[in-house]
């Protein structure tokens, strides 16, 4: 299914509520799912919808079931691809959350996966700015191990 969202599709707004109620679903792999699908499935919101329910999606990042909120935060990169406004938009809570995350249980997982989705967005986007934003995050990391880890995420660019 995630496939079909990897370009525009025209039945977005048909499951687009339904997905929105999911991502407060009791049951973890709907919530997962939702906020993925979601991710996907805002290159095909020409009403921009998703500027307003971003925060919802956001939300699950913060998942209790941690697999939940990592896959919800390996996709949000997604929503980036749909315009200016959206990239701006995950960019700051992508850096927002790197800076804030070191109280929280696996932030160097966490880290990871904001560095990967940097990426992600920069080679879809080709935005200097991405990569510079990357850069800086990752020169702000004190632990030389990760710090290395994070850099291999950007070799060849």
């Amino acid at each position: 299914m995630l496939s079909l969202t990897e370009k525009e599709v025209d039945w977005a707004y048909e499951v687009w509520d339904q997905l929105i109620k999911d991502l407060d679903d009791k049951d973890n792999h709907k919530r997962s799912r939702a906020a993925q699908f979601l991710s996907h499935l805002a290159i095909s919101d020409p009403e921009n919808r998703m500027l307003n329910d971003f925060s919802a999606l956001w939300k699950v990042t913060y998942d209790k079931k941690f697999v939940t909120a990592r896959h919800s935060l390996q996709s949000i990169w997604r929503v980036g691809l749909a315009g200016d406004q959206h990239r701006k938009m995950v960019v700051k809570h992508l850096v927002d959350r790197f800076n804030g995350c070191l109280d929280e249980k696996n932030y160097t997982l966490i880290r990871f996966d904001i560095i990967q989705s940097l990426r992600h967005l920069y080679d879809a986007l080709q935005d200097d700015d991405i990569r510079s934003t990357a850069a800086g995050l990752i020169a702000k990391e004190e632990n030389e191990k990760y710090q290395k880890k994070y850099k291999t995420v950007w070799k060849n660019t």
